[in-house]
């Protein structure tokens, strides 16, 4: 029991954020597991430039009509 209630000290502001606004970091734990399986699939890059095109495609911001 005081286990929990350390637990709920500890956290009691983002707890009471959420109760206030209904806003979680969802959104972002899932882009982020987008990119990871990126990396995963790709299982390294030949330059920084191929693995941001690659996030950028599969994350669906790349505009492949560019004319």
């Amino acid at each position: 029991m005081i286990r929990v209630a350390k637990t709920m000290k500890r956290y009691l502001p983002w707890i009471l954020n959420y109760l206030r606004h209904h806003s979680t970091n969802a959104g972002a734990e899932a882009m982020n597991a987008e990119i990871q399986e990126v990396k995963y699939r790709a299982r390294g890059f030949r330059n920084r430039a191929n693995f941001r095109r690659a996030v950028l495609f599969y994350c669906g911001r790349l505009d492949l009509h560019p004319f």
